[in-house]
């Protein structure tokens, strides 16, 4: 009897021991020290940029936020010791438990995509370094121009106070030339095939209504007519015509930006195009196998 009632106390004295441990290990987790056994997952692993900075991808899925604290603890100390100046989290929208968690311990959000958003941490000596997300958005409108008549192709918005006429245009997508912009967007508003020719004018605006508080450029580019039938688009488009280019440049009702580049295009069918294109030339980037597309006045040609 002696002998079970002490066998039973050692094994009540073990369970608590066991609980103590447990309970100190994950405390020393939180605060970063010790016990790094115990965590069910290796430190987390990123890719390591030409800048010193760690991106990280991929976490475990059935992670717990207590848990990821303590695994993103761990790793902090890691980088820092391995000299790292920044850290990247990339959070899929499926994780998101994670991001309070990385707040906790200083990350903050940088950006967003649809499906993940992006945290930052500035490990390095000194204030923070990192840069900024996209400043701008880029808009691009076409100014398909009929050289056979001096007629140029316009749009009145569907979803604008003002019934103005405009070139036709969006905004660009991710990864799109600023000529592929400009001919996908007339054809889709317009039903009109085009070419790109040039680029005729930038317009940089702060605080854009549009573009929830950050800045906008808005390109415009000549293009040449493939076709010629119109079918706009009723949901963007009230009106869509071939309009003179004279007419343009002179009417009330239009913008000023539109009525400035009418008489632009005006300029160019009299006095030659070469004088006001900026025209596209495709160039080799620093970074190995990248290419970046230069828009300038074209040089004159060595004899």
């Amino acid at each position: 009897m002696v002998s079970w009632i002490m066998s039973a106390g050692l094994c009540r004295v073990s369970s608590v021991l066991r609980r103590v441990s447990s309970a100190v290990c994950a405390g020393s987790a939180r605060s970063g020290s010790g016990c790094q056994e115990r965590l069910r997952w290796p430190p987390l692993a990123g890719d390591v940029d030409r800048f010193g900075g760690v991106t990280v991808r991929d976490f475990p899925p059935d992670i717990s936020e207590d848990e990821f604290s303590a695994l993103l603890r761990v790793s902090l100390s890691r980088w820092r010791s391995d000299g790292r100046v920044a850290a990247w989290l990339h959070v899929p929208i499926t994780l998101s438990r994670l991001s309070a968690a990385a707040a906790r311990l200083g990350f903050g959000f940088h950006h967003a995509r649809r499906d993940k958003a992006v945290l930052s941490l500035w490990l390095g000596p000194g204030e923070d370094r990192l840069p900024s997300f996209a400043t701008h958005q880029v808009g691009v409108a076409g100014a398909v121009v009929d050289e056979s008549n001096g007629k140029v192709l316009v749009v009145q918005d569907r979803n604008k106070t003002k019934n103005a006429w405009k070139f036709p245009g969006g905004l660009s997508d991710l990864g799109e030339n600023i000529g592929e912009t400009a001919v996908r967007e007339v054809f889709e508003e317009t039903g009109v095939r085009s070419q790109f020719c040039s680029l005729l004018s930038i317009r940089q605006q702060h605080n854009h209504p549009g573009a929830f508080g950050m800045s906008d450029m808005y390109l415009i580019c000549r293009l040449s007519p493939l076709s010629f039938r119109i079918d706009f688009c009723t949901q963007e488009c009230l009106r869509c015509e071939w309009l003179d280019l004279t007419e343009l440049a002179e009417t009330g009702e239009t913008t000023p930006i539109t009525s400035r580049v009418a008489r632009l295009l005006l300029y160019g069918l009299e006095n030659g195009f070469q004088n006001i294109d900026l025209t596209m030339e495709q160039m080799p980037a620093v970074y190995s196998g990248l290419f970046y597309q230069l828009y300038h006045r074209r040089l004159p040609e060595t004899p």
